[in-house]
């Protein structure tokens, strides 16, 4: 009668190995096409986020799919133009959504400078951030090109308590229906 010897976790090693590397590849999608998590640093969108808080981030809206204006929008920062100030290209960068393709924006901040305003080109959108003194954006930059968003901002983590799902709270996009004024 042969013997019965207990059989390994995972059997043989290559098999694990395997495992692992899909275990690798899931993660991959998931993290590329799913929902990642990032963080924000630098005082260009204060008060909304501050520096290293962390957010996650909707990869489904990648080029702009399901952008609308007031969204807060992770992005790759574009190369500076000839002749500005060096930038980080390459580099992520969370800005929210002022114009979409056709809307017209105003270049400067109000009550800065003239009252120029540009329409927002076919396949970009302008994106500045919410502390505008400190915020290099569109008004530098110019109109973002939709292919370099990387996500829509979706929920703020704040690890509160040890219950993983208090741990996430939605993310609106703050901006609110105009209300008509009573006529007097």
């Amino acid at each position: 009668m042969p013997s019965l010897r207990p059989l390994p976790l995972l059997g043989h090693p290559l098999r694990a190995l395997i495992y692992a590397l899909k275990g690798l590849a899931l993660g991959h999608l998931f993290a590329t096409y799913g929902y990642s998590p990032g963080y924000g640093w630098g005082p260009s969108m204060l008060p909304t986020f501050l520096t290293g808080e962390w957010f996650v981030t909707a990869r489904s809206h990648r080029r702009g799919r399901g952008v609308a204006v007031g969204d807060c929008v992770v992005y790759a920062i574009p190369s500076p133009p000839p002749g500005s100030a060096p930038g980080r290209p390459g580099e992520d960068g969370v800005k929210r959504v002022l114009g979409m393709p056709g809307d017209y924006v105003l270049l400067n901040e109000p009550g800065v400078g003239g009252p120029n305003m540009i329409q927002v080109p076919k396949g970009h959108c302008y994106i500045v951030g919410d502390n505008l003194p400190w915020s290099k954006d569109s008004r530098d930059f110019g109109p973002l090109p939709m292919a370099l968003i990387k996500g829509k901002v979706v929920a703020k983590v704040s690890i509160n308590g040890w219950w993983p799902p208090n741990w996430f709270s939605k993310f609106e996009s703050g901006l609110q229906a105009p209300v008509d004024s009573p006529a007097t």
